[in-house]
């Protein structure tokens, strides 16, 4: 935690975190004219910034997007918000609110986590029924060969479709397939207004991919849920997700205990 703070310290790196809440998923060329930094200077401040987990990076072809993460600051929130009085608190809550807001002209989902497991049981968690429902509640039902079907059975509605299927499959490093089928029974077991559903089904079908690398002596996990349109309705509901169930996740292979069941959705 010592290195978010020192990492915030610092003006040009705050400068850094405002570009990329305004337009996430930067190249380092897109940075540096935005800020008018040298490619030097910038280069070491995301250093710094990616060493806090602070900002996470993807490759996409040849370049190396940059995108804002969420995970330290819901710590830090996690860890003293209740303590202080809200006034004191308000500049960690405004900070926590900009790191998680919809990039404004990149609409892929990027969230990056550390767990102390190794790559071969984290993959195991995410792609066995089992697992997945313990810190999901869902069971996703597949051989993971690329090209193969995903089953999604949660609370009683069964998800099939053969768009529902593998994209990429590269144990235990990297795992994508495309996300499930919002069906009216699906609406229907978690409350889902018709017209919510029907807005959502509209969509064009997103894709999850999971990142999974070793890094000292945890694993890091790095999910993109992407292919949304702008105002999105999935993204708003995936973004809302997602944390929750990765810290599930992370308490599961960490303690053996799932957290207590949230929206898990």
């Amino acid at each position: 935690m010592d290195e978010v703070f020192k990492a915030l310290a610092d003006p040009g790196r705050r400068r850094l975190l405002d570009s990329l809440n305004a337009r996430s998923g930067q190249t380092l060329r897109e940075l540096c004219t935005e800020l008018d930094m040298a490619r030097q200077s910038v280069s070491k401040h995301l250093a710094v910034l990616e060493a806090a987990n602070l900002v996470t990076t993807v490759w996409r072809g040849r370049e190396k997007l940059h995108y804002l993460n969420a995970v330290p600051i819901n710590a830090i929130a996690d860890r003293w918000i209740n303590r202080y009085d809200r006034h004191r608190a308000g500049a960690l809550t405004d900070l926590k609110t900009a790191l998680e807001h919809t990039p404004v002209t990149n609409h892929d989902f990027v969230y990056t986590t550390y767990i102390k497991t190794t790559p071969e049981r984290l993959w195991q968690a995410l792609t066995e029924p089992a697992f997945t429902k313990r810190y999901w509640g869902v069971e996703l039902e597949s051989d993971w060969t690329v090209g193969s079907t995903v089953t999604w059975k949660q609370l009683g509605v069964t998800m099939e479709d053969p768009e529902q299927v593998v994209l990429e499959a590269d144990p235990p490093r990297r795992l994508a397939y495309t996300w499930h089928t919002f069906t009216p029974e699906f609406a229907a077991s978690v409350g889902l207004s018709g017209e919510k559903r029907a807005e959502m089904a509209a969509e064009p079908r997103s894709t999850v991919t999971f990142e999974i690398g070793q890094a000292g002596e945890m694993v890091k996990l790095t999910i993109v849920h992407s292919g949304f349109p702008p105002d999105s309705v999935v993204r708003d509901a995936v973004s809302e997700g997602w944390p929750e169930l990765l810290s599930s996740l992370k308490s599961l292979l960490e303690t053996g205990e799932p957290l207590p069941t949230g929206t898990g959705q």
